[in-house]
């Protein structure tokens, strides 16, 4: 399958031989235009323009390392394949024949020695990212042109997590957002936690007690099964079941839960807390939570007003009541904070709540306006700062903004991560360099 796919790579980006082309049966080839590369069934490139034998041809172009593939692949049956013009291979060892009775006329295209070499080094190393070695070379346009797409692709794939959501919340807008910003109140290691305890939340029970902050603690954490003995670590059980607030939270909860008839809470094994800051206790973030929705500022008609950074910020201001200012967890004192959500904690909400569900709006609405304020938004913040960041400055690349730093997370797990440095245009440059003189090879 990588012999075919660097011959998909060949014909797609004309890295043809400096000898003319010609069909097994020796009729000239001229390319006009390559199609249309096509990665789900039927033939490998759609609309190709060929010129052979002097008459011009218009239709699919299907790729094979060996000719014999052509009927290993079933192609000889499949009607699907009636609209082939030219097959292409690296091997031709037999002729190939439609369902229709046509007899296909065969390209001989030889994959170029460097191409493979290159390849190979990207195949092989452990380095990451694998192709370190041309991005100092890579011009300021081909660089500025990969992120806008690569940005596209990721706000794409993100609003259409949030229209999922919306989906499964039957076109209610509100609970989509909720359940997108709890997920990200997860900050990584339980943002799945907070997906599944937010797919579950009544909210329609939280907003008849939305001015009662104390309630509202209640049910979030109820909820959550963090109110339960079994969620307390062991060395604090005994002083948490002497907590007055504990206590009182518990009472609460059970009224509640017989008032709107809710369903059990969540296991208590479903939170993580192993390699946890304890700002991140899934405790405390819930109540940074609560807190957010007694105030009511992040809700969907704020966030499709607010235009600049600092507006969202002051949508996303939250802390903690009083009793978790001198608490982590249920017994166990700390000194007193008032855990306000740290600026950088605030964009990451903006940078995967708020832009994925704007442009999810757009999307939803037809609203461009929205998609290009969400893009507008990502340029306005700070990068983010992780492993896979450093990895590419480290490379070279300047990452001035979260638009930069979210294209580079959507080259590393879509592309680097599945080794698809075909598909890359970082590859690209990378497979058609001639080692040591850094030219092209075509």
């Amino acid at each position: 399958m990588e012999s075919e796919a660097l011959l998909h790579y060949v014909w797609k980006y004309r890295i043809y031989p400096l000898t003319p082309l010609c069909t097994t049966r020796g009729e000239a080839v001229e390319v006009i235009d390559p199609g249309l590369h096509n990665n789900s069934a039927g033939p490998d490139f759609f609309n190709a323009k060929v010129r052979i034998g002097g008459t011009l041809w218009v239709g699919n172009v299907e790729i094979h390392v060996r000719s014999s593939d052509w009927q290993r692949h079933g192609h000889t049956s499949d009607e699907a394949y009636n609209n082939v013009v030219l097959h292409v291979v690296e091997v031709a060892d037999c002729e190939v024949v439609t369902a229709d009775g046509k007899q296909l006329p065969q390209l001989q295209l030889p994959i170029p020695d460097g191409v493979r070499e290159n390849y190979a080094q990207l195949s092989l190393t452990d380095d990451y990212p694998r192709c370190w070695r041309i991005v100092p070379q890579l011009q300021k346009l081909t660089v500025h042109s990969w992120m806008s797409a690569l940005l596209a692709e990721r706000l794409q794939e993100r609003a259409e997590r949030c229209l999922t959501r919306l989906q499964a919340a039957d076109g209610d807008w509100e609970r989509a957002l909720f359940i997108t910003l709890a997920r990200n109140f997860g900050f990584g290691i339980n943002g799945d936690a907070f997906e599944a305890w937010a797919k579950r939340f009544p909210l329609y029970a939280a907003a008849k007690h939305r001015d009662e902050i104390f309630q509202l603690e209640a049910l979030f954490l109820g909820t959550a099964g963090l109110l339960q003995h079994e969620a307390i670590p062991p060395s604090a059980r005994d002083a948490a079941e002497q907590d007055n607030y504990l206590l009182r939270l518990r009472k609460e909860y059970t009224y509640l839960q017989h008032k709107f008839q809710l369903a059990a809470p969540m296991e208590a094994k479903s939170w993580r807390y192993l390699r946890l800051r304890p700002q991140n206790f899934p405790h405390l973030r819930l109540v940074q939570l609560s807190l957010l929705y007694h105030r009511g500022t992040a809700c969907l008609a704020s966030l499709l007003k607010a235009t600049k950074r600092e507006g969202f910020h002051l949508a996303f201001e939250t802390g903690a009541t009083d009793y978790w200012q001198t608490h982590y967890l249920f017994g166990m004192d700390s000194p007193r904070n008032p855990k306000r959500l740290s600026t950088a904690s605030r964009d990451l909400l903006i940078i995967n709540t708020v832009c994925p569900v704007l442009f999810a709006h757009g999307m939803a609405h037809n609203n461009e306006d929205e998609q290009e304020r969400a893009v507008a938004l990502l340029e306005q913040l700070s990068p983010e700062k992780n492993y896979i960041i450093r990895q590419w400055q480290q490379c070279g690349l300047i990452v001035e903004t979260a638009a930069d730093s979210q294209a580079l997370i959507q080259l590393k797990r879509e592309y680097c991560d599945r080794h698809d440095c075909l598909r890359c245009r970082f590859g690209y440059e990378y497979l058609k360099r001639v080692k040591g003189d850094g030219e092209s090879i075509n």
